[in-house]
């Protein structure tokens, strides 16, 4: 499958709000996406950075960072193109414009999310526990 990845647009909001609420519906399980709202996006990305990965012309999966503090805060793609290489291509672009280390927090209840992550060289640097559950702290600090 070909795609690229680039800077967000905002011609891409109305994309990345359907893959936020769709995303999540699917991977959080554990969770009622009852309370799940287009507008979840837009709250939650607020000053972010946020890489797009594009399909045609079509926006398939993000990645969001707080740069200030190397903190990678969002990483979703769009359920019909999971598993073709485009996480990992978003992630690779976000580590190439941050300083190390970089951290994300995971819930430990997202196996899938935590075997990715860790496919991808990060290591579990501690735990904590927030709203949503119990959480690994994730460290990534490779050149």
């Amino acid at each position: 499958m070909n795609f690229d990845t680039r800077p967000y647009q905002l011609d891409d909001l109305l994309y990345l709000r359907e893959i936020y609420l769709a995303s999540r519906t699917v991977a959080f399980t554990w969770e009622s996406p009852q309370g799940y709202q287009l507008g979840d996006f837009d709250r939650t990305t607020e000053d972010e950075l946020i890489w797009v990965a594009i399909v045609g012309d079509r926006p398939v999966g993000y990645i969001s960072w707080w740069a200030p503090q190397n903190f990678v805060h969002h990483l979703f793609v769009d359920p019909h193109f999971t598993r073709r290489g485009i996480g990992s291509a978003l992630l690779q672009s976000c580590l190439a414009q941050v300083d190390r280390p970089v951290s994300l927090k995971c819930v430990q209840r997202n196996t899938a999310a935590i075997a990715f992550y860790v496919s991808q060289g990060w290591r579990i640097a501690s735990t904590g526990h927030s709203p949503e559950g119990a959480y690994y702290r994730m460290v990534f600090d490779q050149d």
